[in-house]
């Protein structure tokens, strides 16, 4: 199986750095690729890594951290292909990949405790895609890139 990449900004630093140990203590491979400290950096830049390994296949999901989680959002689904959401509850967490086969989940962490941080990802880890009607839908997303 592939490593979960996970990247994050100054501000998503310290939650990602959680959720790495979570990742490790249920023994998922990961690789991440940023941010290393809470220096202030440009989130854009993680996104696209994060993004880039998905293109590129050397990852099939991947984690992005920022403050509010929406620009991390803003710029994955940039990238061609790419179907990143943004999780505030475990529900919608599980429907990013069962309904819309997103491959990237994004969290605020000024809105998120690392606990519930973390039952989010593991909702999004082991939600599978449904396909049927939402595979005909995410054709359509697609078709736009």
């Amino acid at each position: 199986m592939l490593p979960i990449y996970i990247g994050a900004d100054h501000a998503g630093f310290i939650l990602k750095e959680y959720l790495k140990t979570r990742l490790n203590d249920h023994s998922f491979s990961f690789e991440d690729v940023g941010c290393f400290s809470q220096e202030s950096v440009d989130y854009p830049n993680f996104a696209e890594k994060v993004s880039q390994a998905i293109q590129e296949k050397k990852a099939e999901l991947g984690i992005l951290v920022c403050g509010s989680g929406e620009g991390m959002v803003i710029a994955a689904n940039k990238f061609s292909g790419i179907r990143a959401g943004l999780a505030w509850n475990t529900e919608i967490a599980a429907l990013l990949r069962q309904h819309n086969d997103a491959q990237i989940i994004c969290l605020g962490s000024r809105f998120t405790a690392p606990d519930y941080a973390w039952k989010m990802i593991e909702a999004f880890l082991n939600a599978k895609f449904e396909g049927g009607n939402h595979a005909r839908r995410v054709e359509l997303v697609n078709s736009f890139c």
